[in-house]
């Protein structure tokens, strides 16, 4: 939660640094939410499911063109990945599955290019800071949980991605999004067991938003 509010608190600061060099009036501020499909993706993670979770933030949009706009956001992103828990003989599936949870705040700096009106494509870097970082054999219920303490983590603090994706913008200022996002470096740390595993962070998301 401490992450959350340093990482909120830059944003703004940033966004008000921007506002005062432009006109405010062709700055728009949004919020956005929406359903994230993500996994770990990599020579060795060829069985792994996608987790199912959800990601909520700020947005802005600073026009630096006719067609061309800077989209910064800062948001929260569930991520990680499922394994299905199947019996070693594989007769019985147990129709559960087993979750590690890695939670990020997300960091996109996206350009933005309108195709139409109110209709755009959109790519650029994504810092991703994580905050938590949890194995659930108990996804469905409330039991399970095991927290994973950074001391013992083999998950690096700081992930780089690339962001591509499109979205729809209403006159009412309500918009419609997809968004596909590929880890750019493996998440593990060096000197570890798992340094030379291949795993990357890979997030599709849909949802939606409002501009202010």
């Amino acid at each position: 939660m401490k992450k959350l509010i340093v990482f909120t608190g830059v944003f703004l600061l940033a966004l008000t640094s921007v506002s005062a060099q432009s006109d405010s009036k062709l700055i728009q501020l949004g919020a956005k939410g929406g359903v994230n499909f993500s996994k770990i993706t990599g020579d060795d993670f060829d069985d792994v499911d996608s987790r199912t979770s959800f990601n909520v933030g700020l947005v802005a949009e600073i026009p630096l063109s006719e067609r061309i706009s800077f989209q910064p956001e800062v948001f929260y992103s569930g991520q990680g990945f499922d394994i299905s828990e199947i019996d070693q003989d594989n007769v019985f599936d147990t129709d559960q599955n087993i979750e590690y949870q890695l939670d990020y705040i997300q960091v996109p700096l996206l350009f933005k290019a309108y195709l139409v009106e109110g209709l755009s494509v959109e790519a650029g870097p994504q810092f991703g800071f994580k905050i938590h970082e949890e194995f659930d054999s108990e996804p469905n219920s409330d039991g399970g949980d095991l927290e994973i303490d950074e001391d013992d983590s083999y998950v690096k603090d700081f992930d780089t991605s690339l962001a591509i994706g499109t979205s729809y913008k209403f006159d009412s200022g309500f918009f419609v999004s997809a968004r596909y996002t590929m880890g750019l470096t493996s998440i593990f740390k060096d000197d570890t067991l798992f340094e030379d595993v291949d795993g990357k962070n890979e997030v599709v998301q849909v949802g939606l938003g409002f501009m202010f």
